[in-house]
């Protein structure tokens, strides 16, 4: 152990890009609007759980049930709402605190693993300095709760596997709830491949039962996942048709599948998921490759550690691109529940091959390129996807409480947050619903649109780069 830890950079400064990292995401959660699309949709769900008590079904509009996910990502803002108000950093500093439970994990394994703090610290600091983990951790998204239960079903699975107290055998089985409260299926799926593959060499799938508590964890499963499922069902049925042969057969084989109710399938082509892997592992994707070349060329592969835990991180890391390299739909976020084995796996190929400290000093790449990414979005220096600006016009003026609001063609799910839920679509085609409109109104459409109101009197009363606001009364 010692020469691992000689080979690194100091505890001090790992603490220190650590700490820079979680700090400056941690001030940077209020600096930035929600943006559209996946923020945007996402806080707003959670915005309206909030408003209408409703924390059974998220909702992708108000009376519109939202099938698509479970629903602790709209709890975990929701919350944040009820302890800090509706405002940004209310709706992503619980999943950035979620984040730091997944970095904490890593931490106690690497700890507990190598024997040696500073081999957690070392871990740690390189989970929260990759990139996409701290900028993901931040955000509105369901990807940092699923990571978060796979993480903890994979290091309490290899606690329990290595008999570290009986509580890690039922944590293992907490982690599979959590997940299908997550993402649903897809947890189970996920960690299902890494386990799997990794129990079939050497007969350890012999040890399997006796590893894990399995009538009391399953029991434990059911308890914590089942009722939110029969509960949502009830509420609205057709849900759980929708979202397990819906999100999970046919949005996995049918690329560019036309069954999503809520938006676009994100069609790609099959095998992107390794060009997001290296990418979502940066800066540390190109060491992580060096690494196992080295260690490849000395013949020390990672199945060949006594205990099978070089092989252990590396299916868990690998499970999201084998699933996902059969899939048209995918995301750049869908390789997020691999990056804590990826940080683990630099901290055990160090020990199989050490490199000098300061191959880990690039690590800092990250805390700078938060502050440059951070300020340009604060100061409006790269354009954002956000209705934030106009809207914040909007209710400075007197007629706002007293007239509708309408988006012109498209109404972004910006919109629907920072208007409170107030914003409504309207059809280029006037004579479909000016006809019939009573009160004044607001709207907002694009500079370019040339779209006139007949009888109605409308004057501008603020635009951004690309948007006007008009306020219309009758002559």
């Amino acid at each position: 152990m010692p020469k691992i830890t000689t080979q690194l950079p100091s505890h001090k400064t790992l603490f220190i890009l650590l700490f820079s990292c979680l700090i400056l995401r941690l001030i940077s959660l209020s600096l930035y609007p929600l943006m559209d699309t996946t923020e945007a949709r996402y806080g707003e769900m959670a915005r309206i759980m909030f408003e209408t008590g409703n924390w059974i079904t998220p909702m992708f509009d108000y009376n519109v049930p939202f099938w698509g996910k479970p629903p602790i990502f709209t709890w975990l803002s929701g919350l944040g709402f009820e302890l800090f108000g509706v405002n940004e950093f209310a709706a992503r500093v619980p999943h950035l605190i979620v984040g730091l439970g997944i970095i904490w994990l890593v931490y106690s394994l690497a700890k507990d693993h190598f024997q040696s703090s500073v081999l957690g610290v070392f871990a740690a600091s390189i989970l929260a300095s990759t990139i996409s983990f701290i900028i993901l951790s931040g955000a509105v998204m369901t990807d940092t709760a699923l990571t978060f239960s796979i993480c903890l079903s994979m290091i309490s699975f290899w606690q329990a596997w290595n008999n570290r107290g009986k509580i890690w055998g039922y944590l293992f089985f907490v982690g599979l709830a959590l997940g299908m409260l997550s993402k649903g299926p897809l947890a189970i799926v996920l960690i299902g491949i890494s386990l799997t593959i990794w129990l079939l060499p050497n007969g350890r799938w012999k040890k399997l039962w006796s590893a894990l508590p399995w009538e009391y964890g399953t029991l434990i499963f059911l308890v914590i996942s089942v009722p939110w499922y029969a509960i949502a069902e009830y509420k609205t049925p057709g849900f759980l048709d929708y979202f397990i042969v819906g999100e999970h057969i046919k949005r996995f084989i049918v690329s560019g599948w036309q069954g999503d109710l809520y938006g676009t399938a994100h069609e790609r082509t099959r095998g992107t998921i390794w060009l997001y892997a290296f990418l979502a592992m940066l800066p540390w994707s190109p060491l992580l490759i060096l690494q196992w070349i080295r260690t490849i060329k000395d013949n020390k592969d990672v199945e060949q550690s006594t205990d099978g835990f070089g092989s252990f991180l590396m299916l868990w890391m690998l499970s999201p691109m084998l699933l996902f390299s059969f899939s048209g739909n995918i995301l750049a976020s869908y390789v997020m529940p691999a990056l804590p084995a990826s940080a683990l796996l630099i901290a055990y190929l160090q020990g199989k091959k050490p490199l000098p400290s300061w191959f880990y000093k690039i690590g800092f790449i990250t805390p700078i390129l938060l502050i440059v990414l951070f300020s340009a979005l604060h100061f409006d220096l790269v354009p954002k996807r956000s209705e934030d600006k106009i809207l914040a016009v909007w209710k400075q003026q007197p007629e706002a409480t007293q007239s509708d609001l309408f988006y012109l063609h498209k109404r972004p799910f910006s919109a629907q947050y920072y208007s409170s839920g107030k914003a409504k679509q309207r059809a280029a085609d006037t004579n479909s619903w000016l006809t019939t409109q009573k009160a004044p109104f607001f709207i907002v459409q694009a500079k370019k649109d040339a779209t006139t109101y007949p009888n109605w009197q409308c004057v501008q009363k603020g635009q951004t780069d690309k948007e006007i606001l008009l306020y219309c009364h009758k002559k």
